[in-house]
């Protein structure tokens, strides 16, 4: 072989080597990369971010309270404001029933005073559709405080008792006037005595 083709044959291979050695680096490195990792971006949350501050829910109005009933038993009806002494025989007991007497700085029913409430109940049981006011009234010695107090312990005591013998507590109430309504306007024992009472007043219905 001349020289110069054997050269050439030479330069030939070597280009021959370096292309077959690029080749295989090229797969070596395709065939080594790893598999690219996928990044998955995570979604956003579907609540907006806090603030910080808190957001209070609002507040339900508070059930209205129910109206109480009206009383039906004993109700207190007020005394009045201004009440005229001396005027005890304009409130004096309805015809058909009859006063009763207290103790001086007591509420309890006398025995005199029982005899006397079971012929009202009688009276009341009997006439079904009268309905009474039971007005306590005491003498004019203590305050009129305590008066007014002792005079409505003396009314409640007369409606227990009328309502023990079976009349109907819806057709009874009371009052208290204290001192301010004397049935006697003297001023010793013996109008004290009748001025400790209880009255009975028939009511319109």
């Amino acid at each position: 072989m001349r020289p110069k083709t054997l050269r050439w044959a030479v330069v030939g291979m070597i280009l021959a080597a370096l292309a077959m050695g690029g080749c295989a680096k090229k797969q070596v490195r395709q065939g080594g990369e790893e598999t690219p990792r996928v990044t998955v971006t995570p979604e956003k949350p579907s609540t907006p971010p806090s603030t910080g501050k808190v957001v209070e829910k609002p507040q339900e109005a508070p059930p209205r309270p129910s109206e109480p009933p009206p009383g039906k038993t004993g109700a207190v009806e007020p005394a009045p404001e201004e009440p005229v002494k001396g005027a005890g025989l304009a409130r004096e007991t309805t015809a058909g029933l009859e006063r009763i007497h207290f103790d001086f700085d007591k509420a309890v029913i006398r025995p005199d005073a029982q005899e006397i409430l079971r012929k009202n109940a009688e009276f009341l049981q009997a006439n079904p559709g009268v309905r009474i006011r039971i007005e306590g009234h005491c003498d004019e010695r203590g305050t009129t405080e305590y008066n007014l107090a002792l005079g409505e312990r003396r009314a409640k005591a007369a409606f227990q008792y009328l309502m023990d013998l079976g009349v109907d507590p819806n057709r009874m109430t009371v009052v208290s006037y204290g001192e301010a309504v004397p049935l006697d306007p003297g001023h010793n024992e013996e109008a004290w005595a009748k001025n400790r009472r209880a009255e009975f007043v028939e009511v319109e219905r």
